[in-house]
C-alpha cells in the first residue's frame, strides 16, 4: 500500500522513508493538504498530515470520496481536524499522543534567552562589524519568577530548566503536577501568575476554552518588563491585542514560535511575496519580538518519535487494532 504524506519537510523525508521501510511505501509531498490539493490523495486509503494541513469538512469529504479511510496526523495537536465530520464519514483519525517534551521546552527557553539577552540584534550588529553594547543589556533570571501556564510534560520540562536557573516557580493548570510541586512550584490563579511573573511561558493545548487565553485583559495584567513565550499554539494569544500592547512600549521581550494565522504562511517561503497579514507584518517589526516558524518540535529526536508513532498508528489501523492515539472513532 502507498501512503501519501502531506507537508513533509526536507529534513523529515528520509526519516519517514526509513521508518516505513519494510512496511508500506510512502510518498512524501512538500505541499500541505487543503481544498486545492485534496484531489492528489484520490486512491490512497491512508494519508498522513501535519498540523498546518486543512482537514475541515470540505477536505475530509473530498478525501472520503476519493477512497481515503485513515488520516495519520504527525503531531500532538489536532485542532485543524473536524473530528465530528471525520466520524460521520467513517474515517479513522490518529495522532501522536507523545513525543520528546524536551524539544519544545528547550526551544521555549531558547526564545526566552534570545529576547532577554538581545541575541538577534547582537548577531545582526556583529555581522556589520558593529560591536557596541548599547541597547543589548539583559537581566539575570536567577531569583526571578517563572510562570508556567500548563504543567503537563512540556510545562514540567520547562519548569525543570527554570528550577536549574534558580527561579521561583508559579504554575496554572486544571490539575497540579506532583513533579512540579516537588520542584517547589506554587499553583496560583492565572491572574496572580500573570501579575507576579517575570517570564511567562505557554504550554496548554488549543481548545475552545483556551482560545485567546492571553487576551487584552491578560496582557494588561502582566508586568511592563515581562517576557512572554509561546511555543504551543498561536491561538492562545490574541495577537492584535499583543501588538497594541507592544505599541505602548511594553514587555522586555516576546518570543513566538507559533502564530494564530500561521496556516498558509509557516513552513513556506514567502520571501518574494507581499504578505497581506498586517498583524504579522507589524509584529515582526518590533525590536523586542522574535518570531520563528513553528520549529520548537523540530529535533531529530522528536521528529523521529513522531514518525515512529505514525508508523505504529498505520500498522494498528491495518491490523484492526486501537490505541490511545486514535481520535476517531471515539469508541
Amino acid at each position: 500500500m502507498e501512503i501519501l504524506a502531506f507537508g513533509v519537510q526536507a529534513d523529515e523525508k528520509p526519516l519517514i522513508e526509513r521508518a516505513f521501510a519494510g512496511h508500506h511505501e510512502v510518498r512524501g509531498l512538500d505541499v500541505f493538504l487543503n481544498a486545492d490539493t485534496a484531489p492528489i490523495a484520490a486512491g490512497h486509503e491512508i494519508v498522513s498530515t501535519s498540523v498546518n494541513c486543512d482537514l475541515g469538512a470540505e477536505v475530509l469529504s473530498d478525501l472520503a470520496a476519493g477512497g481515503t479511510r485513515m488520516v495519520a496526523q504527525r503531531s500532538t495537536g489536532f485542532n485543524n481536524i473536524d473530528l465530528e465530520v471525520a466520524e460521520r464519514l467513517g474515517l479513522t483519525v490518529a495522532r501522536v499522543s507523545y513525543y520528546s517534551p524536551y524539544s519544545v521546552a528547550e526551544f521555549a527557553w531558547t526564545l526566552a534567552m534570545a529576547v532577554n539577552r538581545r541575541v538577534v540584534r547582537a548577531s545582526i550588529r556583529t555581522r556589520d562589524f558593529d560591536f557596541r553594547l548599547d541597547g543589548l543589556m539583559g537581566r539575570d533570571l536567577h531569583g526571578r519568577t517563572a510562570g508556567v501556564l500548563g504543567t503537563g510534560k512540556i510545562g514540567e520540562a520547562f519548569a525543570r530548566i527554570a528550577h536549574g536557573f534558580g527561579m521561583r516557580l508559579l504554575g496554572w493548570d486544571v490539575t497540579e503536577n506532583p513533579a512540579c510541586l516537588d520542584l517547589g512550584m506554587t499553583y496560583v490563579p492565572k491572574e496572580q501568575l500573570l501579575a507576579e511573573s517575570d517570564l511567562i511561558s505557554l504550554h496548554v493545548p488549543l481548545l475552545p476554552a483556551t482560545q485567546h487565553l492571553i487576551d487584552a485583559d491578560a496582557l494588561k495584567a502582566m508586568r511592563d518588563d515581562a517576557i512572554l513565550v509561546n511555543s504551543s499554539r498561536g491561538g492562545l494569544i490574541d495577537t492584535a491585542a499583543l501588538v497594541a500592547e507592544l505599541r505602548e512600549g511594553r514587555f522586555t521581550g516576546v518570543g513566538l514560535d507559533v502564530y494564530e494565522a500561521e496556516a498558509g504562511l509557516f513552513f513556506l517561503d514567502k520571501s518574494l511575496e507581499a504578505v497581506d497579514d498586517d498583524t504579522l507584518a507589524r509584529l515582526v517589526t518590533f525590536p523586542n519580538v522574535l518570531v520563528t516558524s513553528h520549529q520548537a518540535y523540530y529535533t531529530v529526536d522528536a521528529v523521529g518519535q513522531i514518525v515512529g508513532t505514525t508508523v505504529d498508528n498505520v500498522l494498528d489501523y491495518t491490523a484492526g487494532r486501537r490505541s490511545e492515539n486514535v481520535l476517531v472513532p471515539r469508541s
